[in-house]
């Protein structure tokens, strides 16, 4: 009997070291995994913020880009959202640098109507590293097509290597007053082209495409001095269109304040006209491309009385037929009025310019 119990005391001894050993074992199981938790929790905490912050970028980038259904002006502008979206187009800019693509414009031609900006975008386009939209896209200042998106935008554009520039021209851009804040939300380091000439030409010459255009159509037309020549005054009528747009110092200030004077570059526009190739070389320097005009590319065409464009020894080409044409028979009364009435504007502009015409 007697050893019956110890055989039963030495079981249950033997048993309840079993007992404390899985005590002392699950015990140390237990902090192991209070441990590694709690290193999955200071760790997870952190990734799960970081993917949570490349995903809402990715997905504002994406929605961004895809803009046929949201116009700029709702877009997020702020400088590190911007500088985000620049670095993306960098990116994309490296992955197709051998690839033709439609590529935004990296210069844009804003101004001025009937100061030369078609024969401008012309004579560019014969630059090797230069690629022009064919038409007007009137992005920036038409209400419904700024609402159609920027893809919509992006496929007036020409194709273009990485290495070559995209340049569209609508000269309406330069007296609309919501169009500064639109480029520059489109593309902050943007170059800008504006193109002038003497107020009086602008005004005969904008007159002058109106009055043709009307011819073409059998309209009637109103006479000159009926319409620069306030009825009741006999002065010049400040409220005609065409006055307006040629009173120039009243546009730029809006232009200044949204971009540096560095990234506008004004073109003469008469001087364009006379000494092509002098301008030009301007434009190209402003751009950062090597000169490439020249008078081998233009030349005075006698017949036309401009110059025209020459692609190599058996194509050129001059532009339109509504390039250069007559100008109607105008009261000289009038236009010495003009040049009176623009005199002190012109002033303006020249200080605001820092820089002065020969528009006497």
């Amino acid at each position: 009997m007697s050893s019956v119990l110890a055989e039963s005391k030495g079981w249950l001894g033997c048993a309840k070291a079993v007992i404390l050993k899985k005590d002392a074992s699950s015990d140390h199981t237990d902090h192991s995994i209070m441990r590694r938790a709690r290193r999955l929790w200071l760790v997870g905490i952190p990734l799960t913020l970081f993917f949570y912050v490349v995903f809402y970028c990715n997905s504002a980038i994406w929605e961004s880009l895809n803009i046929n259904t949201h116009p700029l002006d709702n877009i997020i502008t702020g400088s590190g959202f911007r500088k985000l979206l620049e670095e993306r187009a960098r990116l994309a800019e490296k992955l197709h640098s051998g690839e033709k693509m439609q590529r935004l414009p990296q210069c844009i031609i804003i101004g001025v109507r009937k100061c030369g900006t078609r024969a401008l975008l012309e004579f560019l386009d014969l630059h090797p590293t230069v690629e022009i939209a064919q038409e007007e896209v009137h992005f920036f200042d038409d209400r419904d097509n700024y609402g159609q998106g920027l893809n919509w935008y992006l496929k007036k554009m020409p194709m273009t290597l990485s290495n070559q520039y995209t340049v569209e021209k609508t000269p309406r851009y330069f007296i609309d007053p919501s169009v500064p804040d639109r480029i520059k939300s489109l593309n902050s380091s943007i170059k800008l082209l504006v193109i002038l000439r003497n107020p009086t030409t602008r005004v005969v010459s904008d007159y002058t495409q109106i009055y043709y255009n009307k011819l073409a159509r059998n309209e009637t037309h109103e006479d000159f001095e009926r319409l620069v020549l306030d009825p009741f005054t006999g002065e010049i009528n400040v409220h005609y269109r065409a006055i307006q747009i040629s009173i120039y110092h009243q546009f730029f200030p809006r232009w200044f304040s949204t971009f540096s004077k560095e990234q506008i570059h004004i073109v003469d526009g008469d001087n364009l006209i006379v000494d092509p190739v002098s301008e030009i070389s301007q434009i190209e320097n402003f751009l950062g491309i090597e000169n490439r005009i020249t008078y081998n590319t233009l030349y005075f065409n006698k017949t036309r009385g401009f110059y025209c464009m020459r692609f190599n020894k058996t194509a050129e080409k001059c532009l339109g037929a509504s390039k250069g044409r007559k100008h109607p028979d105008l009261e000289p009364s009038v236009i010495k009025k003009m040049k009176r009435f623009f005199r002190p504007h012109n002033e303006r502009l020249f200080r605001i310019l820092k820089r002065r015409f020969n528009w006497s």
